[in-house]
């Protein structure tokens, strides 16, 4: 139940006010290809997640469960895991106010060749949430890194 509530106020926040938000909360920041749509983190976020290597072992265990989950595993049959947790774990890191610099591509153009539906992004959300479930993170801390991801609903769904 969590899980779906938290995946039904994650895509209403990118569909809805997400970005208006994003854009009231974040006039000193600037959109860089870790997140179009800037939001400063909560204080201590980057911590909560256990730094870098809590956030290289969270997404170590998400990319595992991504590949192997019966509603989208598909569209990881040809990723190379690995390289896909680096760039995940510096994204997450940058976002949550780590020092980490993402530098692959933005989200509009990583996901451009892919048909992603919003049915495919929430359950890539619910995958998320079972990664950090599964190494306790707190639900408060996990909705505020989904609050930081949210916005990118919008460059990552591309097919209705």
């Amino acid at each position: 139940m969590k899980h779906l509530i938290t995946a039904t106020a994650l895509t209403l926040l990118a569909m809805g006010s997400g970005h208006a938000l994003a854009q009231s909360l974040t006039a000193p920041l600037k959109a860089t290809p870790a997140s179009a749509y800037p939001v400063a983190p909560s204080p201590g976020l980057y911590q909560a997640f256990g730094e870098q290597a809590g956030i290289r072992a969270l997404m170590d265990d998400f990319v595992v469960r991504l590949k192997a989950d019966a509603r989208i595993g598909e569209q990881f049959k040809e990723t190379k895991l690995d390289n896909l947790a680096k760039q995940l774990t510096d994204q997450v890191c940058q976002l949550a106010g780590g020092p980490c610099v993402y530098k692959g591509p933005d989200m509009k153009e990583a996901h451009a060749e892919m048909d992603v539906t919003r049915s495919h992004f929430n359950a890539l959300v619910e995958v998320l949430q079972l990664s950090m479930d599964a190494r306790g993170i707190p639900f408060n801390r996990q909705n505020q890194l989904l609050a930081l991801l949210a916005p990118m609903h919008r460059d990552v769904v591309n097919t209705r």
